[in-house]
């Protein structure tokens, strides 16, 4: 019911504010010395296969409602143009860091695609399970307008450097205008879907299933 009520009361407020596009960027002297890392890395056999491999066989799916579904190996995305943002991340825990983020933009990735008019949402999920066993594994999912925003990456280096297996490895979002929770580590696949009503619990993402959080949590 707060769940509920949250989105109606406070939501749509939250989204009015997004059409202001996100551009606080940082110095490389903002950048955090230290930068927590939050969730438990995957332990599959495929996933400790490919870190093994330094991620030569790892491909990100993309399908779902597009006309190209796409597999891009790592040596392909990393071919791809690539941005670099200083950007702070928020966590719902209550602490926040400052961090150099290298990859493709999201936006490259729907050029390639290219979602289908009824594509309303980006799922993304992640090779991890979620923090409690026998409840599936982590996701979330974004608005399709968000994912257009030139700050939105697939980011696979973090401050100079490939991203470690606690940040993610080999590949994981930053959405900027989101909280941390739903910035999806350990990417596998992304899938565009019309709506999320019938992913896990019907309410837009791991965490939103499972502690009551909204899908409407912009900064």
């Amino acid at each position: 019911l707060i769940q509920t009520a949250g989105r109606f009361l406070v939501g749509w407020v939250k989204s009015h504010m997004e059409w202001v596009h996100p551009k606080a960027t940082y110095s490389e002297a903002d950048i955090s010395p230290y930068f927590w890392p939050n969730g438990t890395p995957p332990d599959s056999a495929q996933y400790r296969d490919l870190q093994s491999g330094q991620w030569a066989d790892y491909s990100l799916r993309v399908d779902g409602l597009v006309e190209n579904p796409v597999r891009i190996s790592y040596a392909d995305l990393l071919a791809l143009p690539k941005h670099e943002q200083i950007t702070q991340h928020y966590c719902i825990q209550g602490w926040s860091g400052v961090a150099k983020w290298s990859g493709v933009r999201m936006s490259d990735i729907l050029a390639i695609v290219r979602p289908l008019p009824s594509a309303r949402w980006a799922v993304f999920y992640s090779f991890a399970e979620g923090p409690t066993p026998g409840e599936g594994r982590y996701y979330d999912c974004h608005r399709i307008e968000h994912m257009r925003e030139p700050m939105t990456l697939l980011a696979y280096e973090m401050n100079g450097k490939p991203l470690n297996i606690y940040h993610g490895a080999p590949l994981r979002l930053r959405c900027e205008n989101e909280l941390g929770f739903k910035q999806v580590k350990w990417l596998e696949s992304i899938e565009f879907v019309a709506d999320y009503k019938n992913l896990g619990a019907g309410q837009g993402g791991y965490n939103e299933d499972h502690e009551f959080y909204t899908w409407r949590d912009p900064i």
